[in-house]
């Protein structure tokens, strides 16, 4: 499964499908397991859990011990996880369970499914998982549902599971040999979680690519700041696909200069008007924005193979007829992802807070009222206001890209004596993506203002004239002074989705 396939099931736009040869690898696994351990000593089956594991757990209470995981571990605080972060969690972990190396009964994958295809969402809390056993804590909330205790989302609606599975004509799951262990073990949340950010991340750096190009049309920059023939000379991958993205989105613009006809012939002014070489916001892009993509891609590959992968343990192989002991839920690659992530798209937020500073001052461009103000200077304000959100949340972007990463804490009796903090990663990088959103949403209505005042939408690209126009259907053209909140709203909206 790759990213666009989790995503268009984690919300809602097509089901979950598993495929014969899934499903015969799920049954091999658990008719190898049911048989492989009826006398011999396996973590989680019949032995107490974590440092519990000492401790043998005897025949008559197997079944309860698959349940009491689930139900102690649901210890989770704070706000409800997104059921679209709930949805991706549970397609990450019906994709681990897929590779016949689980162990668990086929019923676990048709309620897992089920749920997904009946808009069943369980009820999740933010804060619990350490990353490390995997999302312990969170993937118990999901497991709690799945067994039909605790709460859902059931069509939107908040509401006890056992409600929601009599009106989905639906039952409780009932646990065998260690599906209790098999559910909440893993990286799911932070690998669902982390897929639906990254897809966001992706978005916004495709359309700040477009945006960087309109910025410049608006500076009426020379265009060889993303020729080939200067990008392709660093080496760099990322650079040299941002700027050859950025040439495609140029395609036909009537705003950017051709240096060699502007200036490479005699010349007998002493001073020029416009600038020889525009500030590092706007002809830097490609080097600046290069990194982001390289990152970006790098992050893809990482969750792709996070989510494809088999993160249990014990690990269950059927071929070779054993039970592997491991630390497969160990959530690092996805918590340095998310870090890095993270730190992409605030670097990606700053290049925009300095290109929105660009169009607000007058004295910087030279070509703009202040903060693109189309009405009576002193008596309206334009954009004057929505700089000090744009500023503020960039800010916070740089603090929240401090990395989680390296902040492991020792719990468990110290057995997790290092955690990955993966979650809590990738939910700050959440935070980091939603920020970003919300600068954008101030540069965009900069971007089409500054149009606007240079009456200049007759002359742009075909790229970024259809995003000016996709700007204009949210937020027209103003000039008298009203309140923006509501705006800057509809256009996070519009960047997320």
């Amino acid at each position: 499964m790759n990213l666009k396939d989790l995503e268009a099931v984690a919300t809602g736009r097509q089901p979950f499908e598993v495929r014969p040869q899934q499903q015969a690898a799920v049954e091999r696994a658990y008719s190898f397991l049911e048989k492989f351990s009826t006398d011999k000593v396996i973590y989680g089956i019949n032995t107490g859990f974590g440092p519990m594991a000492q401790y043998r757990v005897t025949d008559e209470h197997l079944q309860a011990l698959q349940y009491n995981i689930i139900r102690s571990h649901s210890t989770g605080a704070g706000e409800p996880m997104r059921p679209e972060w709930v949805r991706a969690a549970m397609v990450s972990r019906l994709c681990a369970f897929l590779n016949g190396k689980s162990g668990v009964h086929p019923e676990t994958i048709a309620q897992l499914t089920a749920f997904l295809n009946n808009d069943i969402v369980p009820v999740v809390p933010q804060h619990g998982s350490v990353g490390a056993s995997g999302d312990l804590v969170q993937l118990a909330h999901i497991s709690l549902a799945l067994i039909g205790e605790g709460e859902v989302f059931y069509r939107g609606q908040r509401c006890a599971t056992a409600e929601a599975l009599r009106q989905a004509n639906l039952k409780p799951l009932k646990l065998h040999l260690r599906d209790g262990l098999a559910l909440t073990n893993g990286t799911a949340m932070m690998t669902g979680i982390g897929c639906m950010v990254l897809m966001q991340a992706q978005r916004l750096l495709d359309k700040t690519i477009v945006c960087s190009v309109l910025m410049n049309e608006i500076a009426a920059s020379y265009d060889d700041c993303l020729s080939a023939e200067l990008n392709d000379l660093k080496g760099h991958e990322g650079q040299t696909e941002v700027a050859r993205r950025m040439r495609e989105a140029a395609q036909g613009s009537q705003c950017l200069q051709n240096r060699a006809d502007a200036l490479y012939h005699r010349h007998t002014e002493a001073t020029f008007q416009h600038k020889v070489q525009p500030y590092y916001s706007l002809r830097c892009v490609p080097q600046i924005l290069g990194p982001v993509y390289e990152t970006l891609r790098h992050t893809c590959q990482i969750l792709e193979e996070e989510l494809n992968g088999v993160d249990d343990n014990p690990i269950v192989d059927p071929e070779h007829e054993m039970v592997y002991h491991g630390g497969n839920f160990h959530g690092d690659y996805v918590s340095f992802e998310m870090d890095k992530l993270k730190i992409a798209v605030t670097k990606m937020t700053m290049l925009v807070e300095r290109q929105v500073n660009y169009l607000f001052h007058d004295r910087i461009n030279g070509i703009l009222p202040p903060f693109v103000n189309l009405g009576v200077l002193g008596l309206n304000y334009g954009l004057q206001a929505a700089q000090f959100t744009a500023t503020s949340t960039t800010a916070e972007c740089q603090t929240l890209s401090n990395p989680m990463y390296v902040h492991s804490i020792p719990n468990n009796n110290d057995n997790q004596d290092i955690v990955s903090m993966g979650t809590n990663s990738a939910l700050i990088a959440s935070r980091v993506v939603d920020n970003a959103c919300q600068v954008f949403s101030i540069y965009l209505m900069a971007l089409a203002q500054a149009v606007d005042c240079l009456k200049i939408d007759g002359k742009l690209a075909p790229a970024t004239a259809q995003l000016y126009r996709e700007v204009r259907e949210l937020v027209p053209a103003f000039v008298e002074d009203t309140p923006k909140y509501e705006e800057i709203s509809r256009l996070t909206e519009y960047l997320k989705h």
